[in-house]
C-alpha cells in the first residue's frame, strides 16, 4: 500500500471521545465510507490482499466486516459469507464461543457455506483483542475450510490482539493496513 492510500484512509477516520463509554476513543469509520475514493481504495486494498494469499471466499464479521467485505468479494470475484452473532442465521449452523472483556460471546456461520479445498480470508475493520477474529478461525476450520489469512483496516496494537491471535492463526498472515 502507498503512503498517500494510507494517509487518505487515516484522514477518514474520525476520534470520538468517550465513546460509547468515559475513557474510550472510538475510532469512526463511517466518514472513510462515505467518501467514495477512500472507499475504492480501501476495497482495493483489501481485494489485492485476498487475489495475493489465493482466498476463495470471504468471511465478513459482524457488522463493520460485512460493510468492508462485501465489496472486497465482489471486486476480487470471490464468494461472501457472514460470520453473525448467535441466533441471527437461519438453518443449521456452526457456532463458536469466545471470551470478551466481561463475560462470553457466540458467533455463528451456515454449515453449508464453507466446504473443504475454500482459503478464506477474514476481513473486519478493527483488530482490538482479537476475541472475534480467533473464534472465526476456529469456525472456518471446523468447518473443514483453511484460513488464507486475516485482514483488518485498523489495528489497536496497544491491546495486543496480534499476540493473541498468532497461535490460531498457524502460520497465515495478518494484514493490517493502518495500526494505532
Amino acid at each position: 500500500m502507498t503512503v498517500s492510500t494510507q494517509e487518505l484512509l487515516l484522514s477518514r477516520i474520525r476520534d470520538v471521545p468517550d465513546y460509547p463509554k468515559p475513557g474510550v476513543l472510538f475510532k469512526d469509520i463511517t466518514p472513510l465510507l462515505a467518501d467514495p475514493a477512500a472507499f475504492r481504495a480501501l476495497t482495493e486494498e483489501l481485494a489485492a490482499l485476498c487475489v495475493r494469499h489465493g482466498a476463495t471466499k470471504i468471511v465478513g464479521l459482524e457488522a463493520r466486516g460485512f460493510i468492508l467485505a462485501s465489496p472486497v468479494a465482489v471486486h476480487a470475484g470471490i464468494g461472501f459469507i457472514p460470520v453473525r452473532k448467535a441466533g441471527k442465521l437461519p438453518g443449521a449452523t456452526l457456532s463458536q464461543a469466545y471470551e470478551l472483556e466481561y463475560g462470553t460471546a457466540e458467533i455463528e456461520v451456515h454449515a453449508e457455506d464453507l466446504a473443504a479445498g475454500d482459503r478464506v480470508m477474514v476481513i473486519d475493520d478493527v483488530l482490538a483483542t482479537g476475541g472475534t477474529a480467533e473464534a472465526s478461525l476456529e469456525l472456518i476450520r471446523r468447518a473443514g475450510a483453511e484460513v488464507a489469512g486475516v485482514a483488518v483496516l485498523m489495528e489497536l496494537g496497544f491491546l495486543n490482539g496480534r499476540t493473541r491471535l498468532e497461535p490460531a492463526l498457524r502460520g497465515a498472515p495478518l494484514d493490517a493496513l493502518i495500526t494505532l
